[in-house]
């Protein structure tokens, strides 16, 4: 049987990690500066997640949503007190996607509205309401297209209140820094007039964190730069640094009814404890810290670098622009070099995302092959 075959690869074949790195069959080192898609988290092969995790699959390991499972309220309340949102509900689910189409819908029943607003080169998954949220044409089926969606530039208060008075929107959904779509970020005005805007016109604002979240940042969720309080909060990737768990934050003003929203993997035994371990170990390394600093770190050692026409993101959620497109540089540093990096739809963007346990000799070793990278391929 073939592979269904929908992902350009690199020819390289990881086979153990640790850390920052990871390893190929023959035994050649790569440094991660991508985390597979800021998945990593706490790096790969923490002590404490894989002893999490064994101990707990020598327990039970799953059983469904339909009888009572501890490991959820505890990850409930750890969510709540590392982020400081103690008065949302938490709803588990397995994937970024899965949390963003869950949101949707739930905001659809909240308000009784169906037409979602999101913004130019925004990305929120590949299932259905989700992927039509998404700014890209190419992966919308037409089956997708039947989900009314109104894409919309950031930072533009009017057009969002001219939608909005339409009085047909049940969702605002927005990246406070836009991640496969190449680290945009909305201004602090239209983040405040988003949060009253929704309010006035009865529609819910969804915070998609599914790749800032959890620390990624230097703030738990990338929203937290403002003060606002969204409606729903999607998270994922390093929720579980590896493990498939995904989530939303519901506002206490929500309330939940049966059946309203159901899943089969989700908030199982050993999601649950993927994710209570990755907190863990957030807290004990500091790592929320450490990623605020070492992001700074990174733009200032940024800057010395000519050919880098812009920096974009924050803490190590970052983005190199230049005035040429990355892929043939992106290739360089992983064949000759050994590093990976991440693309995104701004074709001339080099995307950064290693896991939170990266320090200052990684960044140096990266930006001095950086250079050596775009000298050769000037050549």
């Amino acid at each position: 049987m073939k592979l269904f075959d929908v992902y350009p690869l690199y020819d390289v074949t990881p086979v153990r990690a640790k850390d920052v790195y990871v390893y190929d069959e023959k035994g050649t080192e790569y440094l991660d500066l991508y985390g597979g898609h800021a998945v990593i988290s706490i790096g790969h092969g923490q002590e404490r997640y894989l002893e999490r995790l064994s101990h707990q699959m020598h327990q039970i390991g799953f059983y469904s949503n339909a009888v009572q499972n501890p490991l959820q309220q505890e990850l409930a309340n750890a969510i709540g007190g590392h982020s400081c949102c103690h008065d949302y509900q938490l709803f588990m689910c397995s994937s970024g996607a899965e949390a963003n189409e869950n949101a949707l819908k739930l905001a659809s029943f909240v308000t009784g509205k169906k037409r979602i607003i999101a913004f130019h080169n925004a990305f929120h998954g590949r299932t259905s309401a989700a992927v039509a949220a998404t700014d890209n044409a190419n992966i919308n089926a037409p089956l997708n297209l039947q989900q009314e969606v109104t894409f919309l530039p950031f930072n533009d208060e009017k057009a969002l209140e001219t939608e909005l008075k339409k009085g047909d929107v049940c969702a605002v959904i927005f990246e406070a820094i836009q991640g496969v779509g190449g680290l945009d970020e909305p201004s602090e005005d239209f983040v405040y007039a988003m949060d009253r805007l929704c309010k006035v016109y009865n529609s819910c604002l969804i915070a998609d964190e599914v790749q800032a979240g959890f620390s990624r940042t230097g703030t738990f969720f990338a929203y937290q730069e403002y003060r606002i309080e969204p409606h729903i909060i999607t998270m994922a990737k390093g929720m579980g640094n590896g493990f498939p768990v995904g989530g939303i934050l519901v506002h206490p003003d929500i309330e939940a009814k049966y059946g309203m929203l159901g899943t089969t993997f989700g908030g199982n035994h050993l999601a649950c404890s993927a994710s209570l371990a990755v907190l863990d170990v957030l807290k004990e390394k500091e790592l929320q810290k450490h990623a605020k600093e070492l992001g700074e770190y990174f733009i200032q050692s940024a800057k010395k670098i000519p050919a880098v026409k812009q920096i974009k993101g924050r803490g190590l959620m970052l983005g190199l622009e230049f005035d040429f497109e990355v892929g043939p540089l992106r290739k360089e540093l992983i064949y000759q070099h050994h590093i990976f990096t991440g693309g995104s739809s701004n074709k001339k963007l080099l995307r950064i995302l290693p896991p939170l346990t990266v320090e200052k000799k990684h960044i140096d070793f990266f930006f001095t092959k950086l250079e050596e990278a775009i000298n050769t391929l000037k050549a």
